[in-house]
């Protein structure tokens, strides 16, 4: 007996997404007793700065797959560039140490969940070949 396990790309691109916005919302606050400074959390554990590159890698592959198999042409671009806004932010944010607002990150993370949230509910193919490249 086979178990097929569908994975709804879509669905856990959303959901990485989300889980980003909120890793990044929940930064300031946990490290707050670290006297984190302005550059945001400079006290924080390397381990928890490496979360945002697992949220990336999720969220590319979840965009790789969804953008194979979308109905919409304009979704594929539209989840890319959102990721590449995303990817941006972060490593403006861990290398170069300039001090944007975190609405940036925010913004990219949360329209990439949006995205895919949209993308899973209304750009679905009706057969087999709509999706073939």
């Amino acid at each position: 007996m086979e178990i097929k396990l569908k994975i709804n790309a879509d669905l856990i691109g959303a959901g990485a997404s989300t889980l980003c916005t909120i890793h990044c919302l929940a930064t300031p606050f946990l490290f707050l007793a670290s006297t984190c400074t302005k550059s945001c959390c400079s006290a924080a554990p390397s381990w928890w700065l490496w979360i945002d590159y697992a949220f990336l890698l999720i969220s590319f592959f979840a965009i790789y797959k969804s953008t194979r198999i979308t109905s919409k042409f304009w979704i594929k671009p539209t989840l890319w560039m959102s990721w590449t806004a995303l990817f941006t932010f972060i490593i403006i944010e861990h290398y170069l140490n300039l001090n944007l607002s975190n609405i940036y990150k925010y913004s990219a993370a949360l329209s990439l969940a949006g995205f895919h949230i949209y993308n899973m509910k209304y750009c679905k193919c009706k057969s087999e070949q709509c999706c073939v490249e």
